[in-house]
Formats: C-alpha cells, sequence, structure tokens
C-alpha cells in the first residue's frame, strides 16, 4: 500500500510518500518539505499567530494534495513541541481539520522517544541489543533505551536546538560567555535525565537521529547523503567538541555556506552542537552511530504493525475518541 505521514514540526512541515506493506522495508517515494518555523510564530503568551496558522493550513493543503496525487491510501498526519505547546491549539488543530479535512494529531513528548525508538530498533534489528536513541528536535530532545521495540525508558525534555537559539542566545554568533553558560547549564539540565536512563544498564550500541545529529555528523567526517542511507556513519565526542570550537565564533550566514548545513536549520546548528556535546557527557558516551530511520518511519511501522494482510484496519486502528482534546486518535497514531 502507498502510505503519506506528514510531520508538522518545529522547524518544518514534511511530507514522506512510502510504499510499504507489513513486514516489508518500507520504499520512499516522495518527499517534501515547507519551512515554517512555527515555533518562532508563537507570541509572547504562547499562542501560535494568525499569520502562523495560516501558513501551516497552507502546507497541510498542499501536502494532502500532494498526497492525493501519489495515490496514498492513507495520510497520517502529526504535530510534535510547536503545536503540543501553543496556547491555542485547539483552535489551530479544529482549523487545520474543518479547512483541510486532516485530523492533525498531536503527540506528546514520550511518544515521539517512542516511535523514534521502534524506527531505530527496526533499523538495527535483534543483534543491537540494549539500544540507547537519541533525537534533538527544534523543540526537544528525546531519549529512549530498551533491548525491545518498546523502550525501558523513553523521556522527552525541552531542550531543542531552536529552543535553545530563542532564549539562550541574543548575538549572531552567540559570545563566548553565551556558549559557556548554556553548556554548564545543560549539564545541570541533563544530569538527572542521564541518572535515570544509566538505570537501565549500559547500552550495546548508541544511536542518534534527526537532522542535527546528521549535519554535526557530516561536518565531523561522516559520509555524506550521496552515499546512501546504508553508509555507516559516526560523531565522536573528541570531533564534537572540535567542531563546537569552530562553529561557535560563525554567523549563520556562513554556517549555511558550510557543506551539509541547511540554510533554514543554520541559525540553530550551535545550540544543537551544545545539547549533542552534553548529551554524549552526561551519559558518558564516546561515539555514536547516525541511523537514517527516525519518527516518521516509527509512525509508519507502527501503522503496518496495526494492518492485517489484507490491508484492513484492526480493531486497535479504528478511530477511537482521546477524551482530553476531543481529537479522534486514528492509525496508531498514540502509543499503546
Amino acid at each position: 500500500m502507498r502510505l503519506g505521514v506528514l510531520d508538522v514540526g518545529s522547524n518544518t512541515v514534511h511530507l514522506l510518500v512510502v510504499d510499504a506493506h507489513r513486514g516489508a522495508h518500507p520504499q520512499p517515494m516522495s518527499s517534501e518539505k515547507s519551512v515554517l518555523r512555527l515555533a518562532e510564530q508563537l507570541d509572547g503568551s504562547g499562542t501560535l499567530t494568525r499569520e502562523g496558522a495560516d501558513q501551516l493550513v497552507r502546507a497541510v493543503a498542499a501536502a494532502k494534495a500532494t498526497a492525493t496525487g501519489f495515490g496514498c491510501e492513507d495520510l497520517m498526519a502529526f504535530a510534535t513541541s510547536a503545536v503540543r505547546e501553543a496556547g491555542n491549539s485547539t483552535d489551530v488543530l479544529e482549523r487545520v481539520r474543518t479547512e483541510t479535512g486532516v485530523d492533525l494529531q498531536v503527540l506528546s513528548g514520550e511518544d515521539e522517544a517512542r516511535y523514534t525508538f521502534l524506527a531505530v530498533r527496526r533499523w538495527y534489528g535483534w543483534s543491537a541489543g540494549r539500544l540507547l536513541c537519541l533525537d534533538i528536535g527544534g523543540g526537544s530532545l528525546e531519549l529512549a533505551v530498551g533491548v525491545d521495540e518498546a523502550p525501558e525508558e523513553a523521556c522527552s525534555v525541552p531542550l531543542g536546538a531552536g529552543r535553545l537559539t530563542r532564549t539562550r542566545f541574543r548575538g549572531d554568533p552567540p559570545s563566548r560567555a553565551e556558549v559557556r553558560e548554556t553548556a554548564e547549564w545543560l549539564a545541570e539540565q541533563l544530569a538527572p535525565v542521564a541518572k535515570r536512563l544509566k538505570r537501565v544498564g549500559p547500552p550495546d550500541r548508541v544511536v542518534a537521529t534527526s537532522k542535527t545529529f546528521r549535519t554535526l555528523a557530516r561536518l565531523t567526517g561522516a559520509a555524506p547523503s550521496s552515499a546512501g542511507p546504508r553508509a555507516r556513519r559516526v560523531l565522536t565526542d573528541a570531533g564534537l567538541r572540535q567542531l563546537i570550537a569552530f562553529i561557535s565564533r560563525m554567523s549563520a550566514t556562513d554556517l549555511a555556506g558550510l557543506e551539509g548545513v541547511s540554510p533554514s536549520r543554520a541559525h540553530q546548528l550551535v545550540a544543537g552542537a551544545l545539547v549533542a556535546e552534553a548529551t554524549m557527557r552526561a551519559l558518558s558516551l564516546t561515539e555514536l552511530e547516525i541511523c537514517p530511520w527516525a519518527l516518521r518511519e516509527g509512525v509508519i511501522l507502527r501503522r503496518l504493525d496495526h494492518t492485517n494482510g489484507l490491508h484492513q484496519d484492526t480493531p486497535e486502528d479504528r478511530p477511537r475518541r482521546t477524551g482530553d482534546t476531543g481529537r479522534t486518535d486514528r492509525h496508531g497514531a498514540r502509543w499503546s
């Protein structure tokens, strides 16, 4: 079957179209992004502005049209921290549903960690043993660890690259004092998280996902995207520290000129690198691998797990009310 997954994040609205069926490797058919930076369109009271909501509606409508054009049997649409934290999220979601017909689901941070962990587990398989998975987004950092497909511990903390750029830095590039103080602050924030994860036991394999980690790995010498998703890519603590010393002195404009750096994310690269370095330090990690699968793939895999061989929804997949918001939960959109 052909499926579409629409990821409304803090920075982008990303549509991924895949051909997939239960037990098979999802084959990407199309991928397109719209840069909205929704997290930067929250006003002082935490409300998504009218302009931000307008852009979101247009982006979702365009993604739906693309998915329809590709013949998708289903469009799974979800939103993460920017919409989750908006004070008017209920109104925004209702407007999206009314004007586009797309029922945008809001994932909790813990569910983000769980779906991402599932994708990483499927990519590496059981031989990877106990996995520790890290994902830096625009608004939050997700961490999960475990030996099964469901992690033993999964958590989300508000330490996203975009959030820290907005709240911790005043200059471009940030001052040395801002970089130093942010690194010290991150160490304090991550100490209890690291303690919680370490109680599970030492990981056999440490894996990172997300654009931030991929970019950092590329800037420290990992293979380019042209090498394909199966090329082994790693990020070391030593390489990351050297990179921070270099990029923390560069403006966003200069960073955007580096190979592998997305212009739309260049302004938050330094903050993302600091989060990565602080996380590795807190968890006593010297190296991690980069996984090409992440949250979107996890949502697709979970959806396929809930579909029988005749491509019919199981009772678990049928729409059910979510009580707290009155919205409908479809196709395993919430971890259960």
